[in-house]
């Protein structure tokens, strides 16, 4: 009985942490309602992205070769993320206070989001010049806008009368967002090197 308790508490968090938190899905479909809030979104993460993985290219280029560098590196990146957090909204603030008042909404969901990590652990991976590494940042943005755009222009039929009410809202958006990235990945392709 217990082993089912704990089975069900581990889906639980889980589904939170990897589904709605993790891979950022719950800010995609909520900035889909509106187009404006894609794009505040997608500026917001491309920013972010850009400079976080200009930030952790050169941590990897200064540390990358130390013992524990790997078992302190998602804490370091959460770090940097934290103080582009900091500082972008404090420059935004001293510079223009009315887009601080519209963009603070959105900035911790944007920049905490699994777009920003994700293009910080792989840019340096990928890249082998800090510019590089901005550009992957700059493309994982793109990426971000491109989908929320998808997400935008099928939320009407998403969320229509049409769609069995089990299924409309939440359910129906991971089916389609499932479906669009199956389909993007075979138009892309994939090989394999032997």
């Amino acid at each position: 009985m217990t082993e089912i308790i704990t089975a069900s508490l581990v889906a639980i968090l889980l589904q939170n942490s990897v589904f709605e938190r993790a891979l950022g899905i719950n800010v995609l479909i909520y900035s889909a309602r509106d187009m404006k809030k894609t794009a505040v979104f997608a500026l917001v993460i491309t920013a972010a992205s850009s400079l976080g993985a200009v930030g952790a290219f050169f941590l990897r280029q200064h540390f990358g070769t130390e013992k524990y560098y790997s078992i302190f590196q998602p804490l370091l990146f959460i770090i940097i993320v934290s103080v582009l957090y900091m500082a972008s909204l404090f420059t935004i603030w001293r510079v223009s206070p009315s887009l601080f008042k519209r963009i603070r909404p959105y900035a911790h969901l944007s920049v905490f989001n699994c777009a920003v990590i994700g293009a910080m652990f792989l840019a340096p991976r990928l890249t082998d010049t800090w510019y590089a590494a901005a550009a992957y940042g700059f493309g994982t943005g793109v990426g971000f806008l491109f989908a929320g755009f998808m997400l935008r222009i099928a939320y009407s039929r998403l969320h229509s009368e049409l769609v069995p009410k089990a299924f409309r809202g939440f359910p129906i958006s991971m089916l389609y967002i499932g479906c669009v990235s199956l389909a993007l990945y075979a138009f892309i392709g994939y090989s394999t090197t032997i």
